[in-house]
């Protein structure tokens, strides 16, 4: 586990699963059925407890330019800047469950943010995903 800092706050537009887990896959298919792929646009998943419990998983990514996804009716949230714990992990295709191990590593440190996201940052450029949970301030 390392420490990562995340200078600004982050907009993403998302599409929500309609059950965790059994309905990611389907969120994150039609989140890239609407926006179109790019190498610069950051694509960043939340999760957490909400409406007394249940998790909500939210697949998201970011604009390019400010409007470009508006078209899309997409709901949005901020992923606060500060620090993070984060894992990465490299070839998350070959073992997908492990994305759930290192958020359970992550979820137990004593002082994450108790408002924060469980949040995935896709790499764009191979087959890794940051693991990172805020660490309150």
């Amino acid at each position: 586990m390392e420490t990562v800092n995340i200078d600004n706050d982050i907009k993403i537009f998302y599409v929500t699963a309609r059950s965790f887990p059994a309905g990611i896959l389907e969120a994150m298919q039609k989140l890239h059925s609407l926006i179109p792929f790019s190498k610069d646009r950051k694509y960043m998943s939340v999760s957490r407890p909400e409406n007394g419990g249940e998790i909500v998983y939210k697949a998201g990514a970011t604009e390019l330019e400010a409007g470009d996804l508006s078209k899309h009716d997409l709901n949005s949230l901020i992923i606060k800047k500060g620090p993070y714990y984060c894992i990465e992990i490299h070839n998350f295709r070959k073992d997908v469950t492990a994305i759930g191990r290192a958020f359970e590593e992550l979820i137990v440190q004593k002082d994450i943010d108790p408002e924060g996201y469980c949040v995935e940052w896709y790499s764009n450029t191979s087959e890794s995903v940051k693991c990172m949970v805020r660490i309150k301030e």
